[in-house]
């Protein structure tokens, strides 16, 4: 079964499953361990989910968290959605940013949501930057970002890393 984030499918990237949710790891990163939740179901906004897909949802949210907290050793998380394009959502689809936090990780602890609302975060921009790389297109302009996309082998290996620790956790 292709699991699709948006229009992109992201099987390989997944690292936790449910009856209505998974975990994906992050093309371009804000910090190191920052994962995606999403719902299966293709929906934009968090009052399209079902009731059911929404108590999954949150739920895969909560264990998800709790074992990224601990591979990653964060002190703390920042969990976020963002609900509709005002809100800065960039790819159509429900998804929630878990990301690991630890002392003075940023210059200041808010810069993440600079970070989070950034063009350079825009992960529909990032993945046609990739679907360029692969097939030599030339790629739009854009500013240099800080985070550049990873490889489809280094987001396989934390995949497995992190479906191994989820297995082990729960």
């Amino acid at each position: 079964m292709s699991i699709h984030f948006g229009q992109f499918v992201v099987t390989q990237q997944v690292f936790f499953r449910s009856k209505h949710s998974y975990g994906l790891v992050n093309l371009k990163p804000l910090l190191p361990g920052h994962v995606l939740v999403c719902p299966y179901r293709v929906v934009s906004r968090v009052s399209d989910l079902s009731d059911e897909e929404a108590a999954d949802f949150f739920l895969a949210v909560k264990k998800v968290s709790g074992v990224i907290e601990k591979v990653y050793d964060a002190q703390a998380l920042n969990i976020a959605i963002q609900d509709g394009p005002l809100a800065g959502q960039s790819v159509p689809h429900v998804h929630c940013h878990i990301i690991p936090r630890k002392f003075k990780d940023l210059p200041n602890v808010d810069d993440i949501y600079q970070l989070i609302d950034s063009k350079d975060g825009d992960l529909e921009l990032s993945f046609q930057q990739m679907k360029n790389l692969a097939t030599r297109m030339p790629s739009p302009d854009v500013p240099d970002s800080i985070r550049q996309p990873r490889t489809l082998e280094d987001m396989v290996a934390e995949a497995q890393l992190l479906e191994s620790q989820m297995k082990a956790r729960l």
